[in-house]
């Protein structure tokens, strides 16, 4: 079967995924965290990503960012991989590979998608049960958002900026829009597109993206138009 191509464009955001071989764990120690953190911040300086969000479960991570251009992502991620395999092997004196294969991707609609995606990155120990609240959560970008903890590689996205005037403001909005809940269809289309290399958006952005590049944003069974007024009975 043809792969399908993953699908970039400069400024526009991502959802990407990676998972460990087999779902096994890929960090084992509070220095496991800390050193993928490092070299994920050297990464992303090196190739010009702007990280939102992030969390890192124990056996797969997720990552909300904006590349440059249409190569950073991809050299950030092979970049992240190469120096955590090495340091995990050596840590824990193994050998082989440790991620499943190549990381999942998705384009992400600005206007109707990023936020939930925020939300879901963080949310992830929630809904796994490891945490009550995901304040409780050390590994995700959680406490800068909604709290204002200092997290040096992380960029505000202009969805994240429009939500106050200042610092504080935008993490008490972004504290009360976490409490809500997401739609298990929002979950659904997200886990869907990223898995699928889709686009995650509205047939407006789809359309809009394949008349840019000339590729399908998806498949053709797959529907999903958050502004339908068929999604929005949904939803109800």
């Amino acid at each position: 079967m043809v792969r399908r191509p993953r699908l970039y464009l400069p400024n526009c955001p991502l959802h990407i995924i990676q998972r460990g071989n087999n779902r096994d764990a890929c960090f084992r120690d509070d220095s496991d965290y800390r050193a993928y953190l490092h070299f994920m911040r050297e990464a992303a300086e090196r190739y010009g990503v702007s990280i939102h969000a992030f969390v890192l479960m124990t056996n797969h991570v997720h990552i909300l960012a904006t590349p440059s251009t249409e190569n950073s992502v991809s050299r950030m991620m092979q970049s992240i991989g190469r120096r955590y395999v090495q340091y995990f092997n050596h840590i824990y004196s193994r050998t082989g590979t440790l991620w499943e294969g190549r990381y999942k991707s998705t384009l992400v609609d600005t206007d109707n998608y990023l936020l939930t995606v925020y939300r879901y990155i963080e949310l992830n120990p929630v809904r796994a049960g490891m945490v009550e609240h995901a304040a409780d959560y050390p590994w995700s970008s959680y406490p800068h958002n909604a709290a204002g903890v200092e997290i040096q590689m992380l960029t505000p996205h202009d969805s994240y900026i429009a939500l106050g005037k200042t610092s504080e403001l935008r993490a008490s909005a972004y504290r009360k829009l976490s409490q809500t809940h997401i739609p298990d269809m929002d979950i659904e289309a997200i886990r869907l597109a990223t898995n699928k290399s889709w686009v995650l958006g509205s047939e407006k952005f789809i359309e809009q993206f394949e008349r840019r590049v000339g590729i399908a944003g998806k498949t053709a069974e797959h529907g999903g138009d958050r502004k339908s007024k068929e999604y929005k009975n949904q939803r109800l």
